[in-house]
């Protein structure tokens, strides 16, 4: 864990989940190219560029994978935590991501280190959520008239922010987040709606040739 001084006491912290062991691929998607840099470097850099107040987190795997990553991640002004059990699910980089926050840090946003298509100005629309209501629970969910979704055919997905008061009660285990946070305070949750375009992970190597094509056409670097 690498964490720099900050003073961060009721500041907000975005964490990019980039521990994952990428089953269905069988190689580590964070580490796929894309228009010139890892996956994990777009991910990071759309974190940043939303300007977290209290800066940015990468979770990463332990091993010859997190020093990867780390690499990949070279020159961006982020923190680091490992989650030294990924194979027990994305419930242990919760729990690394929630141990390695600065004392006093007020919320969490949480995003998946392989949604590239989550843009900076994504992420900012959830915290700028958050600084409006002071809500416990920032959700993201996914959906347009235009893909075929509807209009109320919305999928929930990170980025998510969580207050810190919410952190004791996350006791999952396995391969899923904290489902039994967001029942629990669904009453006091505030929505932001994105775009279904945007939902799109790498999971086989035919995500991963359109996605190259489609950063290879905006000519992301």
């Amino acid at each position: 864990m690498t964490l720099p001084d900050r003073t961060t006491a009721g500041k907000v912290v975005g964490v990019v989940m980039a521990a994952g062991l990428s089953r269905r691929l069988g190689r580590p998607k964070q580490l796929v190219v894309l228009a010139g840099q890892a996956l994990i470097w777009h991910s990071a850099r759309a974190m940043l560029d939303a300007e977290p107040s209290g800066g940015v987190l990468v979770v990463t795997p332990p091993g010859e994978l997190g020093q990867q990553i780390r690499a990949a991640l070279q020159g961006l002004d982020v923190m680091f935590a490992e989650n030294p059990r990924p194979e027990l699910g994305i419930s242990e980089s919760f729990r690394a991501a929630i141990a390695a926050l600065p004392a006093g840090t007020g919320a969490a946003n949480f995003a998946l280190g392989d949604m590239p298509l989550v843009s900076g100005a994504m992420q900012r629309a959830v915290l700028d959520a958050y600084t409006a209501t002071d809500a416990p629970l920032v959700l993201a969910r996914f959906g347009s008239q235009n893909t075929g979704l509807g209009n109320t055919d919305w999928v929930r997905a990170p980025p998510h922010l969580f207050r810190a008061d919410l952190f004791p009660e996350f006791s999952q285990r396995g391969d899923h987040g904290p489902r039994h946070v967001i029942a629990a305070h669904a009453g006091q949750t505030v929505w932001v709606d994105l775009p279904a375009s945007a939902l799109r992970d790498l999971d086989t190597v035919e995500d991963i040739l359109a996605m190259q094509r489609e950063f290879a056409g905006w000519g992301r670097e």
